[in-house]
């Protein structure tokens, strides 16, 4: 409750607005808000000044939200059960720490130097006080540095198991991919985690940290991830983990006899497959790169058939008919065994390559025309053939286009070197016979064509994790700015933590009509605010929720809640 405190400097009384709260059991001052003198307080009591003061207005519905996401899942015991607090420890427990770290992922990520000043902006001292001179950076340094790599993964899997046990998703198909995070470590910072690697953000010249990500498919829950090495290749990092993962999910309850695993052509392996091949439970749909089966690739369209699939239904509705994928069926040995193999056409698709092909066709071509001129001329430095064959290469390789397309040959003459060059039409049409083709392999041979399709299609659903992973105010993955792999590992867990409950969020509203995405939900509750006011005539401040909009009214409906008259939260009846 808030209430009017008096303070005397140098024998002058000051009021201010003071809010007490238990934090660590003890009552203790969470708020306190100066108003001016005695005199101004009471004109505003009498009347005498405006109707109503805002004394301090906080976010409170986008908190409320994280706060409702944890609240059945209880984060904080979770780890605090793993992570004990220690005999003289003093502040929030390590559990504490994990979860303000995860609701602040979830609501405008910041940095830990800033994380008390932005929740001194929200309603936290209302809906789980905490001392905020305790949020520093320092402080997260030291409660994590008690965090080791077993506890943490011992942590996951409890937190994980809680999520299943809520909301008991279907798992008889699993989606897996990975994603790499950019860090600002400097060459010299010892890590095993960041290292130099291909990165999917283009920052080549960085480290990389590696995250590999299990869903379940349509529900897009996480089950399970992995940190990594950013130098490891895809593969690798699957076979490395394989036993733990599908030991895990396996061991979940209600998951089905047969689970098939979606991945991508980066985990490919002879002996991924073998271990897949020998798990009697474990199955999988993956897709195969056209550069290694170009002659399947290059299948001519009067084999294939419409796909009676969803996006095509919505297509045949749209009257976009010469945009429907196409699907030939066949069976090919690959790793070993004979499998079911699904090749796709998307002309759409197709159209997009053809015409990026062609134009770097056609940059070659005028490159090409400058270099003959150039022999033609007898300029300097364009006189040895091997060396100009060198310029074409590089030329191609800049543009990721292969240098067969085009052959050029060379004539010594009495007048000097000439230069001539042809498009090779073979090679060409051969490549453009591949465009909008995508290969589709599993050993699901029972699957029907629209079953092995629409898993392949459902990979989205993972990446559509990784895509809110990096979003700039949710969960904000990157760049990591911690310098030790075991601050590293915390991190990532607060924020594959922050994911895993902005899902649960978005499956809550759409079970209850509101097909909404967590960013919006998220962006539109940080407008509902708590205010504390001072009204006419008052004799003490009282602290009242703004009015919610239409939008926000759905979302606390959804959710079982209601704002009343006097703005007070309150559940809705059953």
């Amino acid at each position: 409750m808030a209430h009017f405190h008096v303070k005397k400097k140098k024998g002058r009384p000051y009021l201010y607005v003071r809010e007490i709260a238990r934090v660590d059991g003890k009552p203790k001052v969470v708020s306190q808000i100066y108003l001016g003198s005695p005199e101004r307080v009471a004109g505003l009591a009498s009347g005498t000044e405006t109707d109503t003061i805002k004394i301090k207005v906080e976010q409170f519905g986008a908190m409320w939200l994280a706060q409702q996401m944890d609240r059945d899942v209880d984060l904080s015991t979770i780890v605090d059960e793993i992570i004990p607090r220690a005999a003289r420890e003093t502040g929030p427990t390590v559990g504490e720490y994990f979860l303000y770290c995860v609701w602040n992922r979830m609501i405008e990520a910041v940095s830990k130097n800033r994380l008390s000043q932005w929740y001194d902006r929200t309603a936290v001292q209302q809906i789980r006080p905490v001392n905020l001179d305790e949020l520093t950076s320092q402080r997260y340094w030291e409660k994590w540095d008690r965090v080791s790599e077993e506890a943490l993964q011992e942590i996951a899997q409890t937190f994980f198991k809680r999520i299943w046990q809520l909301e008991s998703p279907q798992a008889d198909c699993l989606l897996f991919d990975t994603t790499n995070y950019y860090t600002f470590l400097a060459s010299d910072t010892p890590s095993d985690l960041a290292r130099r690697g291909n990165s999917k953000d283009g920052r080549h010249h960085l480290r990389q940290i590696g995250l590999g990500l299990l869903v379940t498919r349509g529900s897009k829950l996480p089950l399970y991830y992995s940190v990594y090495p950013g130098n490891m290749h895809d593969s690798k990092q699957f076979e490395a983990i394989m036993d733990e993962m599908f030991g895990i999910v396996c061991g979940l309850h209600q998951t089905k006899e047969r689970l098939t695993v979606v991945i991508d052509k980066g985990m490919n392996s002879e002996s991924n497959y073998a271990w897949i091949d020998e798990h009697a439970r474990i199955h999988f749909v993956t897709t195969y790169s056209t550069y290694f089966a170009q002659d399947l690739a290059a299948t001519t369209l009067d084999r294939f058939e419409p796909l009676d699939i969803e996006k095509n239904k919505k297509l045949l509705a749209a009257g976009n008919h010469e945009d429907l994928i196409l699907a030939y069926r066949t069976r090919g040995e690959y790793w070993r065994k004979q499998r079911a193999v699904v090749v796709t056409y998307n002309p759409a698709t197709a159209r997009k390559q053809d015409y990026t092909f062609q134009s770097k066709l056609e940059t070659i071509r005028q490159q090409l025309l400058l270099m003959r001129n150039s022999v033609r001329e007898k300029a300097p430095h364009w006189k040895n053939p091997d060396a100009i064959r060198e310029r074409y290469v590089r030329l191609c390789e800049r543009l990721h286009v292969a240098s067969d397309y085009y052959t050029i040959d060379f004539n010594q003459t009495n007048d000097g070197l000439s230069m001539s060059f042809r498009k090779d039409p073979y090679r060409v049409s051969r490549k453009q016979a591949m465009f909008g083709k995508n290969i589709i392999i599993t050993d699901n041979t029972d699957w029907t064509t629209r079953e092995i399709v629409e898993a392949s299609l459902d990979q989205w659903q993972v990446e559509d994790r990784f895509r809110l992973s990096k979003n700039d105010d949710l969960v904000s993955t990157r760049p990591i700015r911690h310098w030790t792999d075991s601050k590293i590992r915390c991190h990532l867990f607060t924020c594959v933590a922050a994911m895993t409950y902005l899902r649960r969020l978005e499956l809550r509203l759409s079970a209850a009509g509101v097909s909404r995405t967590a960013e919006d939900v998220i962006e539109d509750m940080q407008h509902l605010h708590s205010v504390l006011i001072l009204n006419k005539g008052a004799i003490k401040p009282i602290r009242r929720l703004e009015t919610p909009t239409k939008t926000q009214s759905e979302v606390l409906s959804a959710l079982g809640h209601r704002v009343d008259d006097s703005g007070v939260l309150q559940p809705i009846a059953a």
